[in-house]
């Protein structure tokens, strides 16, 4: 598995908050997060995170073990950013649950409070969004396939200009 590194060009922007928390261990960034797969939807799903609506996000474990890279757990530091790689806010992981696609709870669902919240809209478009990634990868959406559902908080604000 790799560690990850804080890019460069978001240097300044982990300074900062760093440096509001009084330090942090850059050891427990886990990752540069954008949202999604196209532009709108990345700058869409930012936009909830800076909101507050979305608390949460799912992603495939075997997209993870593909990249080599370890799932996230509890305390991990993630830059979020738009499509165009500029830096919104941190999100702090606080607990992540892998369960098979067709038994994420209606309440995650809310928490990551995407369209109208409720299991049927998550339902369709994380299916969308996986037979997509699916695709890209070569592989087969399955409804059994097991998504790490990772719920977050907003470590680090936008500062107003940030959006």
């Amino acid at each position: 598995m790799t560690t990850a590194r804080i890019p460069a060009h978001l240097g300044d922007f982990w300074r900062a908050f760093a440096s509001s928390m009084g330090g942090v261990d850059a050891a427990r960034f886990y990752e540069v997060c954008i949202f999604g797969d196209s532009e709108e939807l990345a700058d869409e799903l930012a936009a909830l995170v800076l909101r507050g609506t979305k608390r949460a996000t799912a992603g495939s474990v075997w997209s993870c073990e593909g990249e080599g890279k370890r799932l996230p757990m509890p305390g991990d530091l993630s830059i979020v950013t738009n499509w165009a790689g500029h830096p919104l806010c941190i999100i702090e992981t606080e607990a992540v649950e892998i369960v098979p696609f067709n038994e994420v709870s209606a309440e995650f669902a809310a928490t990551e409070g995407e369209g109208d919240g409720s299991l049927s809209f998550w339902r369709e478009a994380h299916r969308q969004y996986f037979t997509r990634e699916c695709a890209r990868a070569g592989r087969q959406f399955s409804e059994n396939m097991l998504v790490a559902c990772e719920r977050f908080k907003v470590a680090y604000p936008p500062s107003a200009h940030a959006v």
